[in-house]
């Protein structure tokens, strides 16, 4: 970087412009040629609009994905834009120019403008939002902050995220609560009989429901907000564990009428790698204790959750291009194209001998996450023969009663790449090698 545009870019930041103005990068990388992609087409529905191939492979260009290999496990953690990756590497060149200058003075300044960026994403108060690293972090900082006392029960599911089963279950060791776990047989296609197990598991002592919104192993929409309007009716507050929902699913925090929130920003946002937020509802704030120190741990800011130590500050500020890059998109554009991508594929596979599906294709019960098997075959089986001779990369899936593979397309994911995959069913089915 020339010492002009060095001092350009401090300028810059240090008026809060960065990745947060109408200067930003993406709007440079971008927006004239997005706007043409887009002309004559404001007539269509997102759901129509997420068929128009010509669009979306716009879209496409603007990431840098492997060519070697195709990859189907963006539920796991999902590519960046280039220009998230181009913004990283922005931040990341400033800082390591002066760490302690330009992190601490510069970067830093960038928080709270991040921080009303998130919260207009998510529909709610900026004083509401948290920035840390992911959803573990995040659910963790709400599970371990309860004062929950010794016979106090919170429930979830064997089907919920292992990192939080084993959180609650640390907390059941620690101070005696009692974690209780209900099971489902997914996928299901009916809001009353999810709501109805949760509703039964309920008793007196209850005090917490843990909720996840897409179940991880196989895609399923939970119906969060008819689970938190029960338990709300009988004192119970839901913990909502959003991590394959934000930046996915065309929804606002509040609507969920959930009283805590956590998610990956990593995963369907594609910010960089080890980002994530928390949302806690303003009035719980100050009964939440901090996961690490703080020294006003009482206090009702949602700040005190944020005494991370040092952080990377580039990682951190990179956020704001990948939320510019999601809006120009449209929340609920790309939900409908990565549900169109979803069903292309699953609906085609299932149509093949020995082939099974095992999520819903219903949009309101999946969006992204679809599982699948074939007879005869353990899910680490089918894997490894969709790598070894198709080079095609998913994630095997053995947990409680759910035995598949996960396929989550992205936006960035070509309809030939899908066409792949199931040729490659169909040849792996056949007992072809």
């Amino acid at each position: 970087m020339s010492l002009n545009n060095r001092r350009l870019f401090i300028k810059q930041a240090a008026s809060l412009a960065g990745a947060f103005s109408a200067a930003n990068m993406f709007n440079y990388a971008h927006a004239e040629e997005w706007s043409r992609a887009l002309k004559g087409k404001a007539h269509l529905s997102a759901a129509q609009l997420a068929q128009d191939e010509d669009f979306w492979t716009v879209i496409q260009r603007a990431y840098a994905v492997s060519t070697q290999i195709t990859i189907l496990n963006n539920g796991g953690v999902s590519p960046s834009p280039l220009v998230v990756q181009q913004a990283l590497d922005r931040y990341n060149q400033l800082a390591n120019e002066g760490p302690s200058y330009f992190m601490w003075r510069i970067l830093d300044q960038g928080r709270e403008p991040l921080r009303d960026k998130l919260a207009n994403l998510a529909g709610c108060l900026p004083d509401e939002i948290a920035i840390n690293r992911n959803a573990t972090e995040a659910l963790n900082t709400v599970i371990y902050g309860l004062d929950l006392q010794r016979g106090d029960e919170v429930i979830g599911t064997k089907q919920d995220y292992p990192n939080m089963i084993q959180a609650w279950k640390q907390r059941g060791m620690r101070d005696g609560i009692v974690y209780k776990q209900i099971s489902f047989n997914f996928p299901i296609e009916n809001d009353a009989e999810i709501v109805k197990a949760y509703e039964q598991a309920i008793t007196p002592k209850t005090k917490i429901l843990h909720v996840t919104h897409v179940i991880n192993w196989v895609g399923q929409i939970m119906p969060v907000r008819k689970i938190c309007d029960m338990a709300h009716a009988k004192g119970v507050e839901v913990v909502v564990d959003g991590a394959h929902s934000f930046g996915l699913l065309d929804f606002k925090i509040p609507d969920l009428h959930c009283d805590y929130f956590g998610t990956s920003l990593h995963k369907f946002l594609s910010a960089p790698v080890g980002s994530g937020m928390m949302w806690i509802r303003k009035d719980h704030i100050e009964k939440i204790w901090p996961l690490t120190c703080n020294s006003e741990p009482r206090s009702a800011d949602i700040r005190k959750f944020e005494t991370l130590g040092t952080r990377s500050f580039p990682i951190e500020q990179a956020i704001g291009e990948a939320i510019n890059f999601h809006e120009a998109i449209g929340s609920k554009r790309k939900e409908e194209r990565i549900r169109y991508l979803k069903n292309y594929w699953a609906q085609k596979a299932q149509q093949i001998p020995k082939v099974k599906i095992h999520t819903s294709l219903k949009s309101e019960y999946s969006c992204a996450i679809c599982g699948v098997s074939v007879d005869g075959m353990t899910p680490q089986e089918l894997d490894a023969a969709l790598f070894g001779k198709y080079k095609i990369h998913t994630t095997a899936i053995v947990w409680e009663n759910i035995s598949c593979v996960r396929i989550t397309p992205h936006v960035y994911t070509r309809l030939a790449d899908l066409d792949k995959l199931v040729k490659a069913l169909g040849e792996i089915a056949a007992g072809k090698k």
